[in-house]
């Protein structure tokens, strides 16, 4: 019988730093909102997307150390 593999510890230490850099992503974009000047609604809408899509970056090196546990 083969023995089963040990799960890995980066895959919930990976989940851990996902949310916490939502949360960070998060403040950071609110803090942000509060200092820009009354802006017209298509120029805070375009600001919002852009800093929604933003996030999105920096997953991509943590996704794959999770899966192989090399940032590059």
């Amino acid at each position: 019988m083969t023995p089963t593999p040990q799960p890995s510890w980066r895959k919930p230490a990976g989940i851990f730093l996902i949310l916490a850099l939502i949360a960070a992503w998060a403040a950071l974009v609110a803090t942000v909102a509060g200092w820009l000047p009354a802006l017209p609604w298509p120029v805070e809408a375009l600001f919002f997307v852009a800093a929604g899509i933003a996030w999105i970056l920096p997953l991509r090196p943590l996704l794959r150390w999770m899966e192989t546990g090399r940032l590059f």
